[in-house]
């Protein structure tokens, strides 16, 4: 395993994470969710990413219940939780009061997390999304008073844009407050706009950190969609139609073939192509993992042994394929 710096931080994250997303409490078992996690942390992996909206709360539970009967000593991994959308346990209701970032739902929804993930503090708190009702000061204060508390380690975004992120930093600085270290965005080798160039200035001005999720691009990546839709994937489970119809397109599907195709004259498994692709960049400081089976995160972790393979020749060769290439302004 490798190990990279969040951002200007200190903290030392392993460069592949595992997450729960759709896994944990919805598409496996407890025993599998175990299993994965011990393969992960005896893989070196450090970090162990959830939130409150994961299944609606039962996600960081079975994680907890695993860090409890591993246990692992505290201080040799890192885990998280996300705030914004709620944990309705399935439900699908929610009072007002139950999600956003404004102070209320910021406070109760860690003292939640913490319970459900039996950890005394959450290493890394994310806002999973903006929240345009609530003003930004309230949340950068909110979060602040959690880390002077001990409750939270550091505090981050997820698929903020690079104003939202600024203004957070600005705010932190005019009242001397801690401001975010990281960002969790989707990154892929069909969405790349975000990472290589709209934070592009951020992470020299503020030393961005970057937890990226769907390094796989939900599996379109691994090429298991390349002659058809099949059974049981993530794409398939009720609720996903809004990035199915994303990521299905037809010309993604080409490329990932033309991939597939390019994969296998390297010698290289497809899904390992993508992940490699991603940990060539710099600016990620972690690409986080999701798995259903413990021989699909085996594979995932011997990524590092392909990076060398992937050279600026055929990186330009990848470009060619992929036709994507973001456009940067010219100034």
């Amino acid at each position: 395993m490798e190990y990279k710096r969040l951002g200007k931080s200190g903290l030392q994250v392993s460069r592949l994470s595992f997450g729960s997303w759709l896994t944990f409490g919805k598409q496996i078992g407890d025993t599998t969710a175990e299993d994965l996690m011990k393969t992960a942390y005896d893989g070196g992996i450090n970090f162990f990413d959830n939130a409150e909206a994961y299944a609606g709360g039962k996600s960081e539970e079975v994680m907890g219940e695993v860090l409890q009967k591993m246990g692992w000593a505290r201080d040799s991994y890192i885990v998280s939780s996300k705030v914004f959308f709620g944990a309705d346990g399935g439900t699908g209701e929610l009072a007002p009061t139950q999600k956003g970032l404004n102070r209320k739902h910021v406070v109760e929804a860690c003292h939640q997390a913490l319970k459900r993930l039996k950890v005394d503090y959450l290493d890394l708190y994310f806002c999973h999304r903006p929240d345009k009702e609530t003003p930004i000061e309230e949340t950068v204060w909110a979060m602040h008073n959690l880390i002077q508390q001990g409750k939270v380690l550091y505090w981050g975004t997820s698929e903020w844009s690079a104003q939202e992120i600024m203004e957070a930093h600005m705010v932190a600085r005019q009242y001397n407050l801690i401001g975010p270290t990281m960002e969790q965005p989707q990154y892929n080798m069909l969405v790349r706009d975000k990472v290589e160039v709209e934070y592009r200035q951020i992470y020299k001005t503020v030393g961005l950190g970057t937890t990226i999720w769907s390094p796989l691009a939900s599996g379109i990546l691994t090429g298991k969609y390349n002659d058809g839709f099949p059974e049981d994937t993530r794409l398939g489970i009720e609720g996903m139609e809004w990035l199915k119809d994303r990521l299905l397109a037809e010309e993604n599907l080409k490329k990932v073939k033309s991939l597939t195709e390019f994969s296998k004259e390297l010698g290289v498994s497809m899904p390992l192509l993508a992940l490699a692709w991603c940990l060539k960049n710099d600016n990620v400081s972690t690409v986080i993992l999701g798995a259903s089976k413990t021989s699909q995160l085996e594979e995932n972790l011997t990524v590092f042994d392909k990076i060398p393979l992937l050279t600026d020749e055929l990186m330009e060769k990848i470009e060619a394929i992929l036709d994507n290439t973001p456009i940067r302004p010219a100034f």
